[in-house]
């Protein structure tokens, strides 16, 4: 299981939005089609790389405090040998003063893929934290 938490300059409303919403997700992860609902989509292609495509669906949404989906790699060159939905990211909010406290639990993944993986979260929930904090 691999776990990152990161302090974001933003209440939990907005940062919620930043998980839901395909115009802020796309700011920060990259283009997105998101249906935040039990059951819903939640597909994005990633940025840089051999630009790989996320799938899954939205398992979870208890709005402003926690979300689950599942997560996997639609085939291609490149591309992590991990089938849509076959992993699981329960993402919790917490309110900090004016900001908020992100959680980020990704299980289910092969062990191989464990430091790649640490480093893509690290590195895309940098960019949430100063696109949620902009507010844009």
């Amino acid at each position: 299981m691999i776990e990152q938490t990161i302090r974001i300059d933003a209440p939990p409303e907005r940062v919620w939005a930043y998980f839901t919403d395909p115009g802020k997700l796309a700011r920060w992860w990259g283009r997105a089609e998101a249906d935040p609902r039990p059951g819903g989509t939640l597909r994005v292609a990633m940025d840089g790389g051999p630009e790989p495509v996320m799938r899954g669906e939205f398992v979870e949404l208890a709005p402003y405090e926690r979300l689950v989906f599942t997560f996997g790699w639609e085939p291609g060159p490149g591309v992590p040998d991990v089938a849509p939905g076959a992993s699981r990211v329960e993402v919790d909010l917490r309110p900090d003063g004016t900001g908020t406290v992100v959680t980020v639990r990704h299980g289910g993944l092969p062990a191989t893929l464990g430091g790649e993986t640490t480093d893509g979260w690290r590195i895309v929930l940098g960019r949430l934290a100063k696109e949620a904090a902009a507010g844009l």
